[in-house]
């Protein structure tokens, strides 16, 4: 069974992008998103939520 490529979506790109801010994106490629600890997890999540509220009106 294959899978077809399914690009990412944009709240897949902004976790990567929020990773890369925060410094993380060599372990998330690594160990994946359930290898993080909380605190970097929540650091990531925070980073997410900052960017949407000042991109809402």
């Amino acid at each position: 069974m294959t899978q077809e490529f399914q690009p990412p979506t944009a709240r897949e790109r902004s976790k990567y992008r929020a990773a890369q801010e925060a410094g993380l994106l060599e372990r998330v490629l690594e160990v994946g998103w359930a290898g993080l600890s909380a605190k970097e997890s929540g650091r990531i999540g925070g980073l997410m939520a900052r960017r949407r509220d000042r991109d809402d009106p």
